[in-house]
């Protein structure tokens, strides 16, 4: 029984990662699509490739979720509270996806942890929650808004003097650079939260030791789903992110993509810290946009998104909690 309900966490967990790749897909190439820079189809192939390639790249995300948000009990009763964990979470993507609000697929997934770990009365780390992903959370959206907000001020006065339609195409040239680093990050960031998630549910289920590695088919597995959830693209969100909150040019985009690049990698090797993509992107893209003038950002569709990134880890909680109580009813 223990073995069909590992496998049946592994699915979950896929499915999770093929609609994180949807969801946040979006992320990497909204801006560069908007600005014509690249072409929808070619730029969701660029991203769901080097999500995979970015994947591959560090596994500290991976230990983060597996290992420092909660502690289930081995045996049936913790896969349990990982599949519901992974419910909430797909249940909170599909709403979000459905409303075009680029929430966080990340805090999604730790929300869903927290409520069925809490409905289980089961231990949460809140040192780690605290440490690894409220911080994290507060402080990376703050950081792409302002280095977006530099970035673009240096691109300013470096080019002020520089021929606008020539600056512009060269910008869009400089785009497939900054969203190829951009969709590197969404997988060295998002691909990971799904490793970590069934490296805990090996864990649990006595399959592999608390101290292992994290297996190379757990690894492949979950760059191929985030990959093929990314190509099969994310249109609804990536109107929000690429015109709705602000209409953006080259130079624009090139200034909020390589803002956010920098905040993920900086997360993700420096700290092992699951931050969320979506936030730091969309911040950059205000930051970027708030040079302009303020006025050029549309504060309502922004203050909608910051609404959803609010309600997203007790949303999903509490999702999860419903689906422990009705997974465990029938399979407790």
């Amino acid at each position: 029984m223990e073995l069909a309900l590992v496998i049946g966490v592994v699915v979950i967990a896929l499915v999770f990662d093929y609609t994180n790749g949807f969801h946040d897909a979006a992320n990497a190439i909204a801006t560069s699509v908007s600005t014509r820079a690249l072409t929808p189809r070619l730029a969701l192939l660029m991203a769901a490739v080097m999500n995979f390639i970015g994947a591959h790249l560090g596994t500290s995300v991976a230990s983060t979720v597996g290992k420092g948000i909660i502690a289930p009990p081995d045996g049936r009763h913790g896969l349990i509270i990982v599949g519901a964990a992974l419910i909430g979470a797909i249940v909170w993507n599909l709403i979000t996806w459905y409303f075009g609000l680029p929430s966080s697929s990340s805090h999604a997934l730790i929300g869903g942890l927290i409520g069925s770990a809490l409905a289980a009365t089961e231990a949460v780390k809140w040192n780690g929650v605290v440490e690894k992903v409220v911080i994290p959370m507060v402080l990376s959206p703050v950081v792409g808004f302002f280095l977006g907000a530099l970035i673009m001020i240096a691109i300013l006065w470096i080019f002020r003097k520089a021929n606008p339609h020539k600056a512009g195409k060269g910008f869009r040239y400089a785009q497939t650079l900054s969203a190829a680093g951009m969709a590197l990050g969404h997988g060295l960031q998002d691909a990971q939260k799904t490793m970590g998630v069934i490296f805990l549910a090996l864990v649990v289920g006595g399959y592999v030791p608390k101290d292992a590695s994290i297996p190379e088919w757990v690894i492949t597995a979950s760059a191929l789903a985030i990959s093929l959830g990314t190509y099969a693209g994310g249109w609804r969100i990536m109107r929000t992110l690429g015109r709705r909150i602000i209409h953006l040019d080259p130079p624009q985009g090139f200034a909020a993509e390589a803002a956010a690049a920098g905040v993920l990698y900086t997360a993700a090797i420096g700290f092992g810290a699951p931050i969320s993509t979506t936030h730091t992107i969309t911040s950059a893209i205000m930051g970027v946009g708030a040079t302009k003038r303020l006025s050029a950002v549309r504060w309502g569709i922004a203050g909608n998104i910051v609404t959803a990134w609010v309600l997203t880890i007790p949303a999903a909680a509490i999702v999860a909690a419903i689906g422990y109580f009705i997974l465990n009813l029938v399979l407790g």
